[in-house]
């Protein structure tokens, strides 16, 4: 194995994040360095004025989680590794190295303010049907093409023959490969170390105390679990981290009701796409197939989408932006509204249809059955495994959140209000 000498980052979250000279080198490349402009949470400093960090960070967070989670899995099950994956210790070794180079990038395809710019790529067609361009998606253009140099003709990896396909692979599901495939759920999955993190990162900058998660008892039962029929092998948990598992749900659904569906959060993004679709040719990126597309894209961040507002581009939405005279909330339904509901909702859309509102609809689930459901194998001998949803009470009541808001001109306020209450004085 190549001498490669390592260095340490300190983070807020893990502590010291060990990195070496080949990571290091891809960290230094251009396209990663323009994740320190690009926001984590986009908006959301706003409402929560600590939320300034940035993809970067959280890239960096996110190897080091996925590490410890295959080191956790290497440690405790080395035999099913040898023996279903032909895996030597050499092997070990290079799938341990695939897996943090795929997610230490797995977000380089991101836009300016992160996941707002989601709406903003153009469509693709697939299986005959359009669809927009996935960031994942972005990512592994962005890999094979502006990291292949660095990841395949590096001296570290002289031992590992790593391929910028496989690193982009795994973080777009194009890999089919045996040995490979069940890693991916490390970078992309229910139990995956992207959301093991920014659930820790985006809680601690946002100063959110009750999004909290056993992350080491995680860590410390996260194992690999073999299908007796068809040899697939599934990442799942001991019975002892089950309880930490489901805590990692509970998390997920306080951050995303509390932070990222927050009104005012989900109105700045509306006014950010709005803005962005007069700056942007034809309202929308290039698409990442071409160098030019790739090169074009990769010039917008934060700072620039900022300097160009502060220059008074962005319409009027760049303008509710650059004052914070943004639309206010004046209707919203509740998590899980039923049809009642809903239709006292759509009576105030028309009610207010004069005062053109703008609908916004915030809607998440939680958790994924079938192939996607969490394994959990016991640990009395008798190698029982069973799947997290018929035996989690919680996941069993996890109902997928549906929150509808309605909002108008802040002018507008006060009158909406009025034509509201008047027309629920009417209804009763």
């Amino acid at each position: 194995m190549p001498n490669r000498r390592s260095i340490e980052i300190r983070c807020p979250i893990y502590g010291f994040i060990p990195l070496d000279e080949w990571e290091r080198e891809i960290i230094s490349q251009p396209a990663f360095q323009r994740l320190r402009r690009i926001r984590q949470l986009a908006w959301t400093d706003y409402v929560y004025p600590g939320a300034m960090h940035t993809r970067f960070e959280h890239s960096i967070g996110v190897m080091h989680m996925a590490t410890l989670l295959y080191d956790g899995i290497a440690s405790r099950c080395g035999e099913v590794l040898r023996e279903v994956l032909g895996y030597d210790d050499s092997g070990v070794r290079r799938y341990r190295q695939i897996i943090r180079l795929a997610a230490l990038l797995h977000d380089i395809g991101h836009g300016p303010f992160s996941h707002a710019a989601e709406e903003l790529t153009p469509s693709k067609e697939t299986s005959g049907k359009p669809r927009a361009w996935k960031h994942e998606e972005y990512s592994a253009w962005i890999i094979r093409t502006c990291f292949r140099d660095v990841i395949e003709n590096h001296k570290a990896n002289s031992n590992y023959a790593i391929t910028a396909d496989e690193v982009a692979g795994l973080i777009e599901g194009g890999t089919a490969a045996k040995r490979a495939a069940v890693w991916r759920v490390l970078v992309s999955g229910q139990l995956d170390a992207d959301r093991m993190d920014y659930l820790l990162r985006d809680s601690y900058h946002a100063g959110v105390e009750y999004v909290r998660y056993d992350w080491r008892r995680i860590v410390g039962t996260v194992t690999v679990i073999q299908d007796g029929d068809t040899d697939r092998l599934r990442v799942g948990l001991l019975e002892s981290g089950r309880h930490a598992g489901e805590s990692l749900l509970i998390a997920r659904y306080m951050m995303f009701n509390q932070v990222y569906f927050h009104k005012t959060r989900v109105i700045l993004d509306h006014h950010f796409h709005e803005a962005m679709r007069t700056m942007l040719p034809n309202g929308h990126f290039p698409p990442p197939t071409t160098e030019d597309g790739i090169k074009e894209y990769l010039r917008w961040d934060d700072w620039l989408v900022l300097g160009r507002l502060a220059a008074g581009e962005g319409g009027e939405h760049g303008e509710c932006l650059r004052t914070r005279n943004f639309c206010r909330l004046v209707k919203e339904t509740d998590e899980f509204p039923d049809d009642a509901a809903m239709t006292e909702f759509e009576n105030a859309v028309q009610a207010l249809d004069h005062l053109s509102p703008v609908r916004l609809e915030a809607k998440k689930s939680w958790y994924k059955t079938g192939d996607d459901d969490l394994q959990i194998a016991s640990e009395d001998g008798s190698g029982d495994v069973r799947a997290l949803s018929s035996l989690s009470t919680i996941v069993g009541t996890m109902k997928e959140t549906r929150r509808v808001r309605l909002y108008v001109r802040p002018e507008h306020r006060e009158k909406a209000r009025r034509l509201l209450e008047k027309g629920r004085g009417t209804e009763r």
